[in-house]
């Protein structure tokens, strides 16, 4: 049998090609093969050891260091860096005292500081009374007041943010759903519906985007059933007052105690329910808060 080269169409013997052979390479001339293995785990160690460093400078106690994940951990170091960028150490502290558990117990909702992009730098630890989420577990939705507020208002919000940010000192308010735990979600069938209230400041002189804060309170709109007292409805009432004490809400619970419907009340001055010899004390408490 005659076997043709595939190339030139020649007759070849057995196992011949016109085409030239390739040099057999040495054994030893291979490329040796190197594992990433030991460097990728060398540097898995250093980025341990580093989140450990930085979970230990984080002011919580020991147990809820514990329980930090590794974005837990990254999420708490970013709100403390924004903060104290906002608020440097030689940064003079408020007039006043400062709000401990017994002061933010009293409060209807929840404070809130954003930076000028919208960054969260402060949530108040009562949070957790009004959303079912701690401080940490509500930072791990995201790093934004966007990503804890229902995505549908975002537009109306950043319109509303921008607005108070060119005229610092402005009152804004807007509400929306807010994120809350799974266990809040089944007992109340959804998120929490919150008034979010605030206005830019500038807490140094010359005011920038880096040194203005927006600084508001966050007021569930209805009262939930776990809210403790607040819920029974022969209690106590609520009320939201402009700066004059003029009544812009009140919960229908008022005509309980009061006899007055909340369409009543509306547009009225808290001063006129008043008892005439009462009406000093409660003006300089006025002034007081």
């Amino acid at each position: 049998m005659t076997i043709f080269c595939s190339h030139c169409h020649r007759p070849l013997q057995a196992e011949m090609s016109c085409l030239p052979r390739r040099a057999k390479q040495a054994p030893g001339a291979s490329r040796p093969f190197r594992s990433t293995k030991s460097a990728s785990k060398a540097r898995r160690d250093q980025i341990n050891a580093e989140l450990q460093a930085l979970r230990s400078l984080l002011p919580i106690s020991a147990q809820e260091k514990e329980r930090l994940s590794y974005l837990h951990t990254m999420a708490l170091v970013c709100l403390r860096l924004r903060g104290a960028q906002l608020f440097p150490p030689g940064l003079a502290p408020p007039a006043g005292p400062a709000l401990g558990t017994e002061l933010l117990s009293l409060l209807p909702g929840f404070l809130l500081v954003l930076s000028a992009d919208s960054k969260l730098v402060y949530i108040s630890e009562n949070v957790a009374q009004v959303l079912g989420l701690s401080v940490v577990e509500l930072l791990a939705q995201g790093d934004t007041v966007f990503d804890i507020l229902d995505g549908r208002v975002g537009e109306d919000v950043h319109k509303k943010l921008l607005l108070a940010q060119e005229e610092p000192g402005r009152e804004v308010t807007f509400v929306s759903e807010m994120r809350t735990s799974k266990a809040f979600r089944l007992q109340h069938g959804g998120n929490r519906v919150v008034a979010v209230c605030g206005r830019f400041v500038a807490l140094r002189w010359p005011p920038s985007p880096s040194t203005t804060a927006f600084l508001a309170l966050c007021t569930p709109v209805v009262q939930s059933p776990t809210d403790g007292e607040a819920a029974s409805q022969d209690d106590v009432f609520q009320s939201m007052h402009l700066l004059d004490m003029t009544f812009i809400d009140v919960t229908e619970s008022v005509a309980y105690h009061l006899g007055y419907h909340r369409e009543e009340l509306v547009g009225q001055s808290w001063y006129s329910l008043l008892h005439p010899e009462d009406a000093d004390l409660a003006a300089a408490q006025h002034r007081a808060v």
